[in-house]
């Protein structure tokens, strides 16, 4: 694919695709780095950093962007679903099809020209859900959205953290 879109296969665009596909974990550009720099030892963090871009725009890899978290990456560039912790940034690819069809499902109750979905689960991954804290908040169906109130209604939070940010088109 990158020959057809004009771009070549470089020795260090090759190394940071390759050690990217044999990792599940979905690194951040740092960890990328760390793992390319053992098979190139002279690559830059700057030249990670524009590759992955690369890599991501060509639709060779996946990049995940979460507000107030680091960029992530994917090295499966073929659709699939993700689960999140809300609590320690752990990304994993959920082990399903996915929904053929929803786009044509919502299409007709938008005003939007659907293109695709990305749809990701959030939760605590299995580390963070062993924490007392975290514990309760999973049986009291802790939804970081939402803020609890003392009459066991929800409202909506204020929480900075989990205010999402609203793109204005150009």
């Amino acid at each position: 694919m990158l020959k057809r879109k004009n771009h070549r296969m470089t020795r260090q665009r090759a190394v940071i695709l390759e050690v990217l596909k044999k990792v599940k974990t979905h690194p951040g550009a740092d960890e990328i780095f760390e793992m390319a720099r053992k098979r190139l030892p002279r690559i830059s963090l700057g030249t990670v950093y524009r590759n992955l871009e690369v890599l991501s725009e060509l639709r060779e890899i996946q990049k995940f962007e979460h507000i107030g978290t680091l960029k992530r990456f994917d090295g499966t560039p073929e659709s699939h679903y993700h689960v999140r912790c809300v609590k320690c940034g752990r990304l994993d690819d959920v082990p399903f099809e996915i929904e053929a069809n929803l786009e044509k499902k919502v299409t007709p109750h938008t005003n939007y020209s659907i293109i695709g979905h990305r749809l990701e689960f959030i939760g605590f991954c299995p580390e963070c859900a062993k924490s007392p804290l975290n514990k309760m908040l999973i049986k009291q169906n802790y939804n970081p959205q939402f803020e609890r109130i003392s009459n066991g209604k929800q409202k909506t939070g204020r929480s900075r953290s989990f205010v999402p940010r609203m793109r204005t088109c150009v």
